[in-house]
């Protein structure tokens, strides 16, 4: 086991951030019970909140959809981007086992396997808040820069929820 793979939660967020030269900034907050709480809470609108969702397909393997709060995956759009016929969202140990982080907690930043990332295309030119591998815990990050950290592809794979 690496010295990377020990680290735990915001610290493995940090220590991968910190390897690819992105500036973030982890706050702690308070839980919310629903998405313009959390956006309130954090001075900060719905659509700046994204969520990290780690995405199951038929082969075992998984990538990651990035989509803003106030919209949804559009499984038709995803699966044309990746040339597949099926996609799922794992059960919470699937996600655990693929990511490393919990449900609510799920960042690429920091996985346990760097699985592609498809960002949507309504993320990019804002600084977005995402999850930051622990409860209580969110990033914020430019998301220009995150796309270039991570070399993550951009595309259309959502619609309005």
């Amino acid at each position: 086991m690496t010295a990377f793979e020990r680290l735990v939660g915001v610290e493995r967020v940090q220590a991968d951030a910190a390897a690819r030269g992105l500036d973030i900034e982890v706050i702690e907050r308070p839980a919310a019970r629903s998405l313009e709480e959390a956006a309130e809470l954090m001075g900060i609108e719905p659509g700046d909140i994204v969520k990290s969702l780690v995405v199951k397909r038929s082969d075992d393997t998984y990538v990651f959809a990035l989509v803003p709060g106030g919209r949804k995956i559009s499984w038709p759009k995803l699966r044309a981007l990746l040339s597949v016929n099926k996609l799922q969202l794992p059960d919470a140990s699937l996600a655990l086992a693929a990511t490393g982080y919990e449900r609510g907690t799920i960042t690429p930043l920091g996985s346990t396997t760097a699985w592609p990332v498809v960002v949507d295309a309504t993320i990019p030119g804002r600084r977005v808040s995402m999850g930051a591998g622990e409860h209580g815990r969110s990033l914020f990050v430019d998301a220009d820069a995150l796309v270039r950290a991570l070399d993550a592809t951009v595309a259309d794979i959502s619609d309005p929820e």
